[in-house]
């Protein structure tokens, strides 16, 4: 009998944002091991869901095997969430939690509190719950009652580049941010930040989807506009995954001041090319970047988020500090192929047979 894994995902597979990347690559993963995976692509709005987002939701579940092995992208809870009360009973259920969906920035205090409700009530039904960092484990631990029998980590992976990035090689020393401009990021306070900067040699390339949140991004690219950073900070939208890494290459520092992270793929990826970093202390990043490779603020002060960027921009020693801390810490950071095979042996606490996958791998 061939091992299937069913992974539900809201909306299109092939988005480049840090939970469906983490999604996408685990799949590879495990079908690189033997394992037949099949996606299921969920149609509608999430996480705040409408009739036919549920009712297709439901429908998806319900068509399962008696038995499958399904693995629920926590975006993609708030859809199912009825249904999981009664197809726990026959199908083996997983929930990926990347991060609390309550905690999302810019919620206002009921959707908030639904989503908290809608989560909890899920992550009960579900028979393993996998969460892509220490801290969201701890989080769920703690807020969720949830137990450590059923819960399980799996960080996400990293690209090993070839070599260490090697900066612009020019007087403006070029920042980098990767990440969908949603207001949890943090792109409006950096243009804030960088405003009282401008007696500095800088530019800020920021790469990410510019559509997913159009609001957020015509209120930063206004910003942008009203202090006269156009010619500074460029706001491109998504590129292409091969096209990514030489835009970490060319970086001499990554910033990235998220309101709160649940891992923070991006900034593991900026030290696995040995860039300094300018960061907050929000959520799980603490978790993953260390404190001599990075200068950490508290999300949302925009006075601590310029001094730190004042510092690194202006001491070339404390950037050199900084970057041999980060070279170092690169070595010790995962790979997807680490990542793939945790991932297995979280599932064969419901599939024992899954553990063959990385016996014969």
């Amino acid at each position: 009998m061939s091992l299937e894994v069913h992974f539900v995902v809201p909306g299109r597979l092939d988005q480049k944002t840090g939970g469906y990347i983490y999604d996408a690559r685990v799949i590879d993963g495990l079908r690189a091991r033997g394992v037949a995976v099949t996606v299921h692509e969920l149609p509608g709005s999430y996480p705040m869901v409408d009739q036919e987002a549920i009712l297709e939701a439901n429908h998806a579940l319900a068509r399962l095997p008696d038995g499958a092995l399904v693995v629920i992208d926590g975006l993609a809870l708030p859809g199912v969430a009825g249904a999981l009360m009664i197809e726990n009973h026959r199908l083996r259920l997983v929930a990926l939690v990347h991060h609390p969906l309550s905690l999302e920035t810019g919620l206002d205090e009921a959707r908030a509190r639904t989503l908290r409700q809608l989560e909890q009530g899920c992550l009960a039904r579900v028979h393993r719950v996998v969460v892509t960092s220490r801290h969201t484990a701890e989080a769920l631990l703690a807020d969720f009652h949830m137990t450590p029998d059923r819960l399980g980590v799996v960080e996400p992976g990293t690209h090993r580049p070839p070599s260490p990035a090697v900066g612009s090689g020019t007087r403006d020393l070029n920042m980098l941010c990767v990440a969908t401009v949603t207001p949890r990021k943090g792109h409006a306070l950096l243009v804030e930040a960088l405003a009282g900067l401008t007696d500095l040699p800088w530019t800020l390339t920021c790469i990410g989807s510019v559509t997913r949140d159009p609001g957020a991004a015509a209120a930063v690219q206004d910003a942008i506009t009203r202090r006269g950073l156009t010619g500074r900070i460029a706001l491109m939208d998504e590129i292409g995954p091969d096209a990514l890494p030489s835009q970490y290459h060319g970086a001499d520092l990554f910033v990235l001041p998220s309101y709160y992270e649940g891992y923070g793929m991006a900034l593991a990826e900026a030290l696995s090319h040995g860039l300094p970093i300018v960061s907050t202390n929000g959520g799980a990043i603490p978790f993953t970047v260390p404190g001599d490779a990075a200068l950490l603020v508290p999300p949302g002060d925009v006075d601590a988020l310029r001094g730190a960027l004042r510092r690194v921009l202006g001491d070339a020693q404390l950037r050199s500090r900084l970057t041999a801390a980060a070279r170092a810490a690169a070595q010790a950071l995962p790979t997807w192929d680490d990542a793939a095979d945790r991932f297995i042996i979280e599932l064969s606490a419901l599939e024992p047979r899954l553990r063959h996958a990385l016996a014969a791998d």
